[in-house]
């Protein structure tokens, strides 16, 4: 397992959002044969009467857009790390939308579950209730009082903080758009790295080191789980973070865990800023469709408002694991279950 050294990581994952916002690289768009082929995929799978859950990649041929979709993952994964495909009529597909965004998924990865009930498609969206009640997820912190997990807080209309998702590829599709904020907010997990080892080498080596995390919100009984893992990792040249602040104040809150020193508060304070201050900005559109290597980008969002007429802020998000996958250091099997280059893994365990 690779420790920090005084050596920066280069390379296209290396950005800011100032150089990043008029690139190219990462921008795709569908053009109207692409959407013919969806269209023909979607009415053959549809006529069959295929549950969307029930398809696999055979079931939704994309031959001619294959070609894009590759150069999509190539971006994703060697690349800047980010990427945005725009252009579909969302509003043209109904029910369909979901056996749509569920086939363009399998061209890309394998889909992995987002809880332990085996959800594999998240609606994301402002559900205005205590979800950690209604799923039974709560954590009584020490103070008494009640900690909202992650899941909560991305199921309501709060600003979300930069974090990472547990999956290679987090996928959203936007259906509809807040009628003010939930503006993405995307940065190199790379930049904030290098920034840092120049900044502050001592804060960069202490994320090097474990920082327990809860599993609040994620595994039946994650509220009394935690587990240690760095936020920051190195193997065979590639870097990897994974990051939420949110799971680690949680654990904080749970008995027998090793407490944060003032360090390590700084180095996830000083994480935020450099983040704050190199990412992009940009309004998710309807038809567009963002996807993040998590062990890359950091990505956030900013608090919303709904207008009631409207129906309120969708996105359909899918997690992915993906075949051109880079390897991750053997430490971070406790999160990952599998670490070999290409793998299938990410995703929470089912019971």
């Amino acid at each position: 397992m690779t420790r920090p050294t005084a050596t920066a990581i280069e390379g296209s994952c290396v950005w800011t959002g100032a150089a990043l916002a008029d690139d190219p690289r990462w921008r795709f768009a569908l053009s109207a044969d692409d959407i013919a082929e969806l269209d023909a995929a979607l009415a053959a799978v549809r006529q069959r009467g295929l549950p969307w859950r029930e398809m696999v990649r055979a079931d939704f041929p994309l031959d001619r857009l294959a070609a894009k979709l590759a150069a999509l993952a190539e971006e994703l994964e060697d690349g800047a790390g980010l990427a945005l495909l725009s252009g579909l009529p969302v509003d043209r597909y109904g029910d369909g939308l979901r056996h749509l965004w569920y086939g363009i998924g399998l061209h890309l990865g394998t889909p992995v579950y987002q809880d332990c009930d085996g959800l594999l498609m998240r609606d994301i969206r402002d559900e205005d209730q205590d979800t950690d009640a209604l799923l039974g997820h709560q954590l009584t912190a020490r103070d008494g009082g009640t900690f909202q997990s992650s899941k909560a807080r991305t199921l309501s209309n709060g600003q979300l903080r930069f974090h990472t998702d547990r999956c290679d590829v987090v996928a959203l599709l936007c259906l509809r758009q807040a009628a003010a904020g939930g503006i993405s907010r995307v940065a190199s997990s790379v930049t904030v790295h290098n920034a840092m080892l120049a900044r502050h080498p001592e804060l960069a080596g202490l994320l090097y080191q474990p920082i327990h995390r809860s599993r609040l919100g994620e595994e039946r009984g994650g509220e009394k789980l935690h587990y240690p893992l760095p936020v920051f990792g190195r193997r065979d040249g590639r870097f990897t973070s994974h990051y939420s602040r949110t799971y680690v104040e949680a654990a904080q809150e749970m008995p027998g865990v090793p407490r944060m020193s003032d360090e390590q508060w700084r180095g996830l304070d000083c994480l935020h800023d450099l983040a704050d201050e190199a990412c992009l900005e940009f309004r998710l559109r309807p038809g567009d469709m963002q996807f993040v290597n998590n062990h890359v980008i950091y990505h956030a969002r900013t608090a919303y408002r709904d207008a009631a007429e409207a129906g309120g802020r969708l996105l359909h998000r899918l997690w992915l694991s993906m075949p051109n996958s880079r390897a991750l250091p053997p430490d971070q099997a406790v999160l990952w279950g599998n670490v070999g280059a290409g793998q299938l893994r990410g995703g929470i365990g089912q019971d």
